[in-house]
């Protein structure tokens, strides 16, 4: 599955701002290169974002950091242990 922009929601903060993101996709996928590139417009650097991802139906959290963006070609993240 790709990104779903109507599964991104801002629930706080302006700077950083901390988002909410579910898909069924891994988190190896979801923490792609440019897995977000179609919220450039949205996200920014430092912004945190509540990643709820699903394996063959197994439901994992993990906190990802959007490492730049902006308004940039694309969106960089680092997963946070």
């Amino acid at each position: 599955m790709a990104y779903d922009n109507t599964n991104l929601f801002k629930v706080g903060g302006a700077n950083p701002g901390l988002w909410i993101y579910h898909s069924t996709d891994s988190i190896s996928t979801i923490v792609g290169t440019n897995y977000f590139g179609d919220s450039t417009n949205s996200l920014k650097q430092n912004d945190v974002v509540l990643v709820v991802s699903s394996t063959g139906g197994t439901r994992a959290m993990d906190v990802v950091c959007i490492s730049s963006a902006s308004g940039a070609a694309s969106v960089t993240t680092i997963a946070l242990a």
